[in-house]
């Protein structure tokens, strides 16, 4: 009887070594996988794999440029038009860029442009000023005013204009 258990234990033996080399080929497989997917989604690419370079000659790529702020630090204090009544506006802002020469241009440019921020603050009516709408448009008009100046004196534009707190009273 003790021959009649021996054969039946080596294909168990064998279905066994074959569940394992099957289970450590999985992951082996899937642990490739992993590795080559964060390369590709990394864009670092493949190893082994180089660029074709010479279909993409007339294409430019886009490189992300993060925008960079200068913040005006005295806020813009006017009087606006109101309902019969003299109505104050005050603004602290901020300006954004994603090309630096912009915004140092307009650093040295400074009192003009704090000057016609005023200006175009002080034209907007109480009523306006307090809508979301009416303080985006003040937001553009600024933007406009900004960049107009800055093209005055051959300078690169500013891309946005914030408003990082305003008060009308």
């Amino acid at each position: 009887m003790a021959e009649n258990n021996a054969p039946t234990s080596a294909p168990a033996k064998k279905g066994k070594l074959k569940l394992i080399i099957l289970v450590v080929l999985v992951v082996i497989l899937a642990i490739a996988l992993s590795v080559a997917g964060t390369l590709w989604f990394l864009g670092g690419g493949l190893p082994g794999m180089s660029e074709d370079t010479q279909g993409d000659e007339g294409v430019a790529t886009e490189t992300f440029t993060p925008s960079t702020y200068l913040e005006i630090e005295k806020a813009l204090v006017t009087t606006v038009q109101g309902e019969g009544r003299q109505r104050y506006a005050q603004a602290y802002v901020a300006l954004g860029a994603r090309d630096p020469q912009a915004l140092s241009a307009a650093q040295l440019h400074m009192p003009l442009i704090r000057s016609q921020l005023v200006m175009v603050l002080g034209n907007s009516g109480f009523m306006e000023l307090q809508t979301p709408e009416g303080r985006q448009g003040l937001v553009d008009s600024m933007l406009i005013t900004v960049n107009q100046v800055l093209e005055q004196e051959g300078e690169p534009a500013v891309d946005q204009v914030l408003l990082r707190n305003f008060v009308v009273q």
